[in-house]
């Protein structure tokens, strides 16, 4: 049978590398403390590269990532995290703020590499093919992105944190991206000063896993 464009021989995935991908899951971690050595750029154009692979709605492809390297626009970002942080803060009381108040929740400072990562609602790729009925579906195709980039990045020896504590009305005007971009995600990306199997969030005592999440439900 002649093969059509693209075709090839499907890789066979042996029992060792689903044990590996399983430690790959499983040591996936939201990264808060970095080494300060540097990234190579190549790395991280490699790895949104490979983030370009992930899936997306009618393949619409909306990620769109922005590297944050001026002092400039990271100040901006640093302090927009340290206003939201101290707004969130305000929120709780009595032992959850005296927690929430020890909590490292960014690496903003200390990692090399920012990366913040948008959703294009203007892109005509994809024709709107799937998102008639669910039109959020070209935001959680970006999440896949981010997602794909996340593993690839532990893959490299690297963490990502995500940084969610921040104005994305600020961030945009910060970076002057286009009106239509979405912010999605702001990643902090770098060399991991430590390594734990277990999320920080769980090792601090904030929360701990939900096993129910672990089941599957029938209808």
């Amino acid at each position: 049978m002649q093969r059509g464009a693209g075709q090839g021989d499907p890789p066979q995935f042996d029992e060792v590398f689903r044990a590996r991908l399983a430690d790959l899951f499983a040591w996936r971690r939201d990264v808060r403390r970095f080494k300060p050595d540097l990234v190579e750029p190549s790395i991280i154009e490699a790895l949104v590269r490979t983030a370009a692979r992930g899936p997306s709605v009618g393949n619409s492809q909306p990620w769109r990532f922005v590297s944050v390297e001026t002092p400039s626009a990271r100040n901006v970002v640093l302090a927009n995290f340290q206003a939201c942080n101290a707004a969130a803060l305000a929120c709780y009381e009595g032992e959850r703020a005296a927690r929430y108040a020890n909590l490292k929740l960014s690496g903003l400072r200390e990692a090399p590499v920012h990366l913040a990562v948008f959703c294009d609602h203007a892109t005509d790729a994809g024709a709107g093919l799937g998102r008639k009925t669910m039109p959020e579906m070209l935001d959680y195709s970006v999440v896949a992105a981010v997602h794909t980039l996340w593993l690839a990045a532990r893959a490299e020896g690297l963490g990502v944190g995500w940084v969610s504590i921040l104005d994305p009305v600020e961030v945009c005007r910060a970076l002057a991206v286009p009106p239509a971009w979405k912010l999605v995600a702001y990643l902090c990306v770098g060399r991991p000063l430590e390594e734990h199997l277990d999320p920080e969030l769980e090792r601090h005592d904030w929360q701990a896993h939900i096993a129910e999440n672990d089941q599957l439900h029938h209808r």
